[in-house]
């Protein structure tokens, strides 16, 4: 006779580092935008301390890490360029 088994439960922490790293990625999109310096380096900041708490979603984390550096990176690059402010 076979028992079911219930599924093992995401920890709180999983879903904080879920949600951390998806700001992440939207701080990285921001920064491209607007003002690289203040947003992407925040935007990094969460992504590290969403990798240090994630441990189902750690593909996500680092995803998030990848898209924050990209968009820090990016909007570096734009804005020395077109001579926009950094800050």
């Amino acid at each position: 006779m076979s028992t079911f088994q219930p599924a093992a439960r995401d920890r709180p922490a999983d879903t904080v580092a879920g949600f951390l790293a998806a700001l992440a990625m939207v701080g990285g999109a921001v920064a491209a935008v607007v003002r690289p310096v203040t947003i992407g380096l925040l935007a990094i900041l969460i992504a590290f301390i969403a990798t240090g708490l994630a441990e189902r979603n750690q593909r996500l984390a680092a995803a998030g890490v990848a898209i924050a550096a990209g968009g820090f990176l990016t909007g570096m690059i734009v804005s020395v360029i077109t001579s926009r402010p950094l800050w």
